[in-house]
């Protein structure tokens, strides 16, 4: 290995491929025989197995002297945040060094049709702190959201529902995580694979509200294609956008005296509605 290679910051350029893998090339210049490999650690995995919530690709020389290493799209990834590091021979997990995000080529992402099977979607991303990460969802079912519409008295929310149909009394639950447990109830339609619903917000606003609620989206479909345990989790992830908390933002609407209403994303790309006292 050259002075210079130890010196340097390890760079990735990423491709996702039309199957959902990942082609890293690593501008890294290696004189050694025994090439690095490249590790991915789940972000948060508290395993005491070693090897738990970590994927290792081997580096493979191209032509250019660069270093490629593929994340096949058949590899089952848990969903949540992968880290990326180089892991160098010899050395152990612990000495690996944070990747830094090159170019990322996602376009193969946008307006994605999944096949039949489980969704499964990889993005790679820079984190804020300038390091390469992959955000990664197994979902089965999925319920992916579309458009989001609104009247005077709530939302509208179209979308495409995968791996499981409606059914008879299909429904949408609005839920409010807590000890309290509360849940709103509304009917949903739909047919060969899409849904809608619409959700008044003023019903949300059960009395007062004096603190923010966040409240979660859910597609419950009916006992005839067997209900999934608690429901199908309303998200949008068919795309090339990781992180829609900030960059999908819609208007508030009230939901009666003094309550505000905003539908919103999460960092995991769920569909919320906010509540909050009016300002």
């Amino acid at each position: 290995m050259t002075a210079s290679a130890v010196r340097r910051t390890p760079r990735a350029d990423c491709t996702v491929g039309p199957d959902g893998g990942i082609t890293f090339d690593l501008d890294l210049r290696r004189e050694d025989e025994e090439a690095p490999e490249l590790l991915l650690r789940l972000r948060g995995a508290k395993s005491p197995d070693r090897d738990a919530g970590a994927v290792r690709l081997s580096l493979s020389p191209l032509r250019d002297g660069r270093l490629r290493a593929v994340l096949p799209g058949t590899t089952r990834s848990a969903e949540g945040r992968w880290d990326v590091y180089l892991r160098e021979p010899g050395g152990d997990d612990d000495g690996a060094v944070a990747v830094e995000p090159g170019i990322r080529d996602l376009r193969l992402l946008v307006d994605r049709a999944p096949a039949s099977g489980p969704i499964a979607v990889r993005i790679p991303y820079p984190t804020l702190d300038g390091r390469l990460a992959v955000r990664c969802w197994l979902r089965a079912p999925h319920a992916e959201a579309g458009p989001v519409t609104f009247d005077g008295a709530g939302m509208t929310v179209e979308g495409t529902l995968y791996g499981t149909g409606l059914g008879t009394d299909a429904r949408v639950e609005a839920r409010l995580p807590g000890a309290d447990g509360r849940v709103l109830r509304v009917p949903v339609t739909g047919q060969e694979g899409t849904f809608a619903f619409t959700l008044p917000f003023d019903r949300l606003a059960d009395g007062s509200v004096t603190a923010q609620q966040l409240w979660t989206l859910w597609l419950v479909p009916g006992a005839a294609e067997g209900e999934p345990a608690g429901g199908v989790r309303i998200s949008r992830i068919l795309d090339d956008v990781w992180d829609r908390k900030k960059i999908f933002v819609y208007p508030g609407r009230s939901a009666g005296e003094g309550v505000r209403a905003t539908p919103c994303y999460s960092t995991d790309n769920d569909l919320c509605v906010r509540l909050e006292p009016a300002p």
